[in-house]
């Protein structure tokens, strides 16, 4: 799925709206001695904050969402600026079952919002869900 959107990053790009800025492809982030990668970063002019993408190519685990959480901590504590938002961070997933979306992220301390395809609904409190089906990776 990664080689898919950075291959046609301008249409996706175009298809996310106005205002993103291409950052990082496979972000290394060193926490404590531990180095994680961060799929994709992006920085949103007009929101003025930091978008962290995480591809998966399966169903929805519950430990990508404390993933996704991890990435969004280390930016709001070491990167973002005085001026800046939270960052944002979108999971994109094969498949997901709601009851453990919904388990997964209701105690995070950021916003949650699943969709299947392109209709976003909102779950519980600054992590973005948005699934494509695997069709979509295949394109």
């Amino acid at each position: 799925m990664e080689s898919y959107i950075l291959n046609h990053l301008q249409a996706f790009l175009l298809e996310m709206g106005r205002g993103f800025c291409f950052e990082a492809r496979q972000k290394r982030i060193l926490i404590d001695q531990d180095y994680f990668k961060a799929d994709l970063i992006f920085y949103h002019r007009i929101l003025k904050c930091h978008v962290i993408i995480d591809l998966k190519i399966d169903r929805f685990r519950h430990e990508y969402a404390s993933q996704l959480n991890l990435y969004m901590n280390y930016y709001k504590h070491e990167v973002m600026q005085a001026d800046d938002n939270p960052p944002i961070g979108l999971l994109l997933c094969t498949d997901y079952g709601v009851t453990t979306v919904q388990y997964a992220t209701e105690g995070l301390s950021s916003s949650a919002n699943t969709a299947s395809s392109c209709r976003p609904r909102t779950i519980s409190s600054n992590i973005c869900w948005r699934i494509y089906q695997k069709r979509c990776s295949r394109n």
